[in-house]
């Protein structure tokens, strides 16, 4: 059994891989921490509660996290995922509250209380991860293990030519997290712009009457709008369910280990993720990143356990 701590921007996508991990038996979600990223960190740690809620998790600890990025200017995203970040769904006010304290020290005490046990899912901007870093630079060694979704290696970017959101929105956290030493696994829009969520995986999901398949096409409905306009594409791009499915079903995806950096100039290439394919700085490497992708070996994956999940609340 796997422990997970989610830090997360909630979001379109990373509602869906909130969703997933209520879905999964082999991970255990000790806690969630929200970040500024898709909307602004009060709606992200809202969002979490609500989605946690639906989802029959509503004794899952919400800590609120890091307001801004830790150098440059606040970017949100409401054309991709709405101005709440959920697309159309419209959830019920959580009757929960966000747990005291700040988010960067919940990951802290949580990892230093039970080194080697805690698996970091990382799906939003790295900040709270680098502030952790900067605060208790043992948690590098402690943590068991880190999947970021970021970074575009040898794919375009999708909010500038060559940067992925999640990097461009905090670079400078990035490029703490990478450099930091901790075992990671980078799952990029190389692979995660291959597993595309199709109108027809949604009207497959919809033969079940549930509140989940409910907020899946309310939400999903507004990003496919989104995919469709901006990027030519049919269906969405659900990049964060990956990334969460990779801690337990890592033969989904194909790895190659790489010195992977990023951009912190102040130039067009800002937030732009590379790889050292041919090892020129002859530097080691810093992480695994998923290249190669099975994508209907993760679509059915995720479209049986929606189907599961949809089925104890309908």
């Amino acid at each position: 059994m796997t422990h997970i701590i989610l830090d997360t921007d909630p979001g379109i996508d990373d509602a869906l891989a909130i969703l997933l991990a209520a879905a999964s038996p082999e991970i255990v979600l000790d806690g969630v921490i929200a970040v500024h990223g898709n909307v602004s960190t009060e709606q992200t740690t809202k969002n979490a509660r609500s989605v946690l809620e639906l989802a029959g998790l509503g004794h899952v600890p919400v800590f609120r996290g890091c307001d801004l990025p830790l150098v440059k200017e606040s970017l949100l995203s409401p054309e991709t995922h709405g101005n709440q970040g959920l697309g159309y769904a419209q959830l019920p006010e959580p009757a929960t509250q966000p747990k005291a304290g700040h988010g960067s020290d919940f990951l802290i005490e949580q990892i230093m209380s039970r080194p080697g046990e805690v698996t970091l899912v990382a799906i939003g901007p790295l900040t709270n991860i680098a502030l952790a870093i900067r605060k208790e630079p043992r948690v590098v060694q402690n943590v068991k293990e880190v999947f970021i979704m970021g970074g575009a290696i040898q794919h375009p970017g999708n909010t500038t030519a060559q940067a992925e959101f999640n990097t461009f929105v905090d670079p400078h956290a990035a490029h703490i997290v990478f450099h930091s030493g901790m075992p990671m696994v980078l799952t990029p829009l190389d692979v995660t712009y291959q597993c595309i969520f199709t109108k027809d995986d949604l009207n497959r999901l919809l033969k079940i009457d549930s509140p989940i398949t409910k907020f899946i096409a309310d939400s999903t409905r507004f990003y496919m709008e989104f995919h469709d306009e901006y990027q030519s594409i049919e269906g969405c791009v659900i990049n964060d369910p990956l990334t969460l499915a990779l801690t337990y079903m890592p033969e989904i995806c194909d790895y190659q280990r790489l010195a992977v950096d990023v951009d912190i100039s102040t130039g067009v290439g800002l937030g732009n993720t590379f790889a050292d394919f041919y090892n020129y700085e002859k530097k080691k490497p810093n992480m695994k990143v998923a290249m190669g992708v099975r994508p209907r070996l993760f679509m059915e994956l995720f479209l049986e356990r929606m189907e599961t999940l949809a089925r104890q609340f309908s």
